[in-house]
């Protein structure tokens, strides 16, 4: 539907491929509350869509986002919580960007009702849709993979320590996915130019720990690349193709061998 905060297509495999940073609107009641610099949108996680564009050829379904993760953040629990704790990160409705540069006009950020209206209007249709999507694949295969495709800068002192590996895999220290599904992942791995951690600054957000539940037949990888590896990290951020030719083979085998190591689990 056109009217929601969100763009699904419906694939035919037990993948589904979810980008809950992609979005890029803000409404225009939110954009009154923030700091002209905010239009920037430099949090964005930047032509994952085009990246990921062999996901139809694929079989995958995708579900993205429309609205930037400043308005309220998909990938963060509902009652605020922090994932990281004791490390700084970016909270539900964020008023700091990465480095540190303040959103809102009002440093107190959005109100209660404002909050409270993002979270019905915004947030929640995202996950029931993704709820929605697992289990249908759940129910027709019985066993699926959620991919969950994230970008960043590669440099960012607020939040880490020197340049970030090229790809930052995550499954909740082992939790949200089957240790044979992440192993057919990092096999790909093996012989590819791109450093890559398992588990290191980022673990996976919510909706990998939320949905990944591999005993029950959903297994949940989160995604962190540097985005160094597809574009330029300075506004206007543009797509490099002549980097993305070269990583984009290697997320297509690292999720056709996650693909193909769910179906083995089928049979």
């Amino acid at each position: 539907m056109a009217d929601q905060p969100y763009r699904f297509t419906e694939g035919r495999l037990p993948l589904l491929i979810s980008i809950p940073h992609l979005g890029r609107e803000i409404p225009p009641d939110v954009a009154a509350q923030l700091q002209p610099h905010a239009s920037v949108l430099s949090d964005t996680d930047w032509h994952l869509d085009r990246l990921y564009a062999f996901a139809d050829t694929l079989g995958a379904s995708v579900l993205s986002a429309r609205y930037s993760r400043y308005v309220v953040d998909l990938n963060r629990p509902a009652s605020g919580e922090s994932l990281y704790p004791g490390q700084t990160t970016t909270g539900l409705f964020p008023t700091e960007t990465f480095r540190g540069e303040p959103l809102y006009l009002d440093p107190a950020g959005p109100d209660a009702r404002s909050s409270a209206e993002r979270l019905s209007r915004y947030w929640q249709p995202y996950h029931d849709k993704l709820a929605e999507e697992l289990a249908r694949l759940k129910s027709r295969f019985g066993t699926v993979l959620l991919w969950e495709a994230h970008s960043i800068a590669s440099v960012l002192p607020r939040l880490f320590d020197g340049k970030l590996p090229d790809l930052n895999l995550g499954t909740n220290g082992g939790r949200s996915c089957g240790s044979d599904v992440l192993d057919a992942v990092t096999a790909v791995l093996a012989d590819q130019p791109y450093t890559w951690v398992v588990n290191g600054r980022f673990k996976g957000g919510h909706i990998t720990r939320h949905y990944g539940r591999p005993d029950d037949g959903i297994h949940a990888i989160q995604l962190e690349m540097c985005q160094s590896t597809y574009m330029d990290e300075t506004p206007p951020f543009a797509f490099r193709p002549d980097l993305a030719d070269r990583v984009q083979p290697v997320l297509e085998r690292m999720l056709g061998a996650a693909a193909a190591r769910i179906e083995t689990r089928r049979s």
